[in-house]
């Protein structure tokens, strides 16, 4: 053990007993669908948690006690506001905060390379307000080496007191760790507080207060030795998905040309007990991570001179799928005897999966721009989404389509499967529906297509 100098040995001790204690000031920079759960998360255990955001509309509702995650109810706003929660845009308010987490997005650019702006932007707004002592910590999903290579020295050369990053148990200045989010939106059968948190920090001192500060909200922590072994760690688990995803995704088009029904494949592969977990095909891969993390570790790996060719191959599978769907919705168009061009065409879900509001990197994104640019006359129909506008790579500006006189439309397509869905009574009203989530299994009708 190395001997510690009293007043650093006295600071930490005192931060660690703070937030073991739930007295420590928690402030989350990010009130999206990753730092909003977390600050209710430390608002349960009663701390005081402060939520900051650049977006003026959500920290108005946020103070008004509204909501604007479908899963998240006012009430739990409400009742977090009562333990001491509050928004606010007002950056110079980290100087009092104990501990800073950072939950904003890391998308890719139109290159399909690293977009750390927003990583950026926020330590360089946060760092003007720095403390001795404080603890910082990245909860975004990115590529190994950003919290060495990018906060760390953002944050030193940000602030005004020439604080550094604290290496070594006797070394005074700020603790910063990465410790990757875990959410998984729509999943109602892990609590939150259940999901064991990993955490890397730079140096024992971080790395100490990180597991502190976390073990307090969650019942298990997972210490690793570095950020960027916790960063990896994100990315495993998240490429393991993709590249599963992929391969169910190329074996469909293949059961599809030889008359197999994939999803029977599956179901029965998944009675082994051992050796198998099922995944699902689907019309492409959505949500924040699983679309983005292999092209962040690939653009890495190249600095390494090493090219993850299996992880590029998966990607690449997994976004041509809205294209497929489009091929599909022409095939079952031409059996009908008509063209996708002046179609008239109902997409039902826009959200990545169902019965969640979110819809980053959403395959229906793609595939209704492309509907549109090859003439067909486009709707959608999602009860999460009254309207779709401008995004990063869209560009819609579409109103929600009531579910009436299916009739009307030469076809139907289901890119979500929402519970709330009466597949049996939409088959039924449709002249052509195109399922791309296997919704309609158990329906025997002629005016199906899976795909």
């Amino acid at each position: 053990m190395v001997d510690m100098t009293p007043g650093t040995e006295n600071r930490l001790a005192e931060l660690k007993h703070k937030m073991e204690s739930r007295q420590a000031r928690i402030g989350i920079v990010g009130m999206g669908y990753v730092g909003l759960p977390l600050a209710l998360l430390f608002s349960e255990q009663r701390f005081q948690v402060t939520g900051f955001d650049i977006a003026a509309d959500k920290v108005a509702t946020l103070n008004a006690g509204g909501s604007y995650i479908v899963r998240i109810l006012p009430a739990e706003i409400q009742e977090a506001q009562q333990a001491g929660f509050r928004a606010t845009a007002d950056y110079s308010e980290i100087d009092q905060m104990d501990a800073v987490i950072i939950c904003v997005p890391t998308p890719l650019n139109e290159y399909h390379e690293p977009d750390l702006s927003y990583v950026s932007g926020t330590v360089e707004s946060i760092a003007p307000h720095l403390h001795e002592g404080q603890l910082i910590v990245l909860e975004s999903t990115t590529y190994p080496g950003t919290t060495e290579e990018l906060v760390v020295p953002l944050l030193e050369a940000g602030n005004p007191l020439g604080l550094k990053v604290a290496r070594t148990l006797e070394q005074p200045g700020i603790h910063v760790a990465f410790s990757p989010e875990r959410e998984d939106p729509g999943n109602e059968t892990v609590a939150r507080h259940d999901i064991p948190k990993v955490v890397g920090g730079c140096g024992p001192a971080a790395s100490e207060l990180a597991a502190a500060l976390y073990g307090s909200i969650f019942r298990r922590v997972v210490p690793v030795s570095s950020p960027s072994a916790a960063e990896m760690t994100k990315l495993l688990e998240n490429i393991y998905r993709c590249v599963n995803i992929a391969l169910v995704n190329e074996l469909k088009q293949l059961c599809m040309r030889m008359g197999i029904d994939i999803f029977e494949v599956i179901d029965a592969a998944k009675t082994k007990p051992f050796g198998f977990q099922a995944f699902y095909p689907g019309p492409g891969l959505g949500g924040h991570c699983i679309p983005i993390d292999p092209f962040y570790l690939s653009w890495k790996a190249k600095q390494f001179d090493f090219r993850t060719r299996f992880i590029e191959l998966a990607g690449e599978v997994n976004t041509a799928m809205p294209y497929f769907v489009i091929e599909q919705i022409a095939a079952g168009l031409n059996e009908h005897s008509k063209s996708l061009k002046g179609s008239r065409i109902l997409v039902l879900g826009l959200a990545y999966k169902r019965d969640i509001d979110d819809l980053r990197e959403s395959p229906s994104l793609p595939i209704l721009e492309m509907l549109r640019d090859k003439g067909a006359e486009v709707f959608y129909n999602d009860p999460y989404f009254p309207t779709v506008g401008r995004g990063r790579h869209y560009d819609l500006n579409m109103t929600n389509t009531p579910l009436d006189n299916l009739g009307q439309y030469d076809a139907v397509i289901i890119v979500t499967d929402h519970s709330d869905y009466d597949y049996k009574a939409i088959v039924e009203q449709s002249q052509l529906v195109v399922d791309t989530r296997n919704a309609t299994k158990g329906i025997q009708s002629a005016k199906i297509v899976r795909c």
